[in-house]
């Protein structure tokens, strides 16, 4: 499942995505033909996970899977998302990486006006 459309800037250290998925019917994450704040999360998850693979593939290497392993201080300031016109953006910052595990902020916006904002932490799939 992939949520989100285009990468609009990244850096070692955060990542800008822009997305219209939430007002598509086939969305996954959809229940009783509406998708819920809540799936926000979802979102900065999966923001995490690209930047994760963009800053992998700027140094030669391939981004391992991970886990989300927790999230905090999340704040949703909507009850619902699908009846948004228009795009959504998604940020997300890192703000501890290393040894496997990774410590990120998101926050999910609507023309500038905050939907959710949260902490994640991501930890390194074991291989082997």
């Amino acid at each position: 499942m992939c949520l989100l459309d285009d990468v609009v800037a990244w850096d070692a250290g955060s990542v800008h995505l822009r997305t219209a998925s939430h007002r598509r019917d086939d969305n996954p994450l959809r229940s009783d033909g509406r998708l819920r704040a809540l799936h926000l999360c979802e979102y900065g998850a999966q923001a995490m996970a690209v930047h994760g693979g963009l800053v992998a593939r700027a140094s030669g290497e391939v981004a391992r899977p991970g886990y989300l392993v927790s999230l905090r201080e999340v704040e949703l300031h909507v009850e619902r998302i699908d009846d948004l016109a228009g795009t959504l953006d998604v940020h997300a910052e890192r703000l501890l990486g290393g040894d496997g595990s990774w410590q990120y902020r998101f926050r999910v916006e609507h023309r500038g006006e905050t939907l959710a904002t949260g902490r994640a932490a991501v930890m390194q799939a074991r291989t082997g």
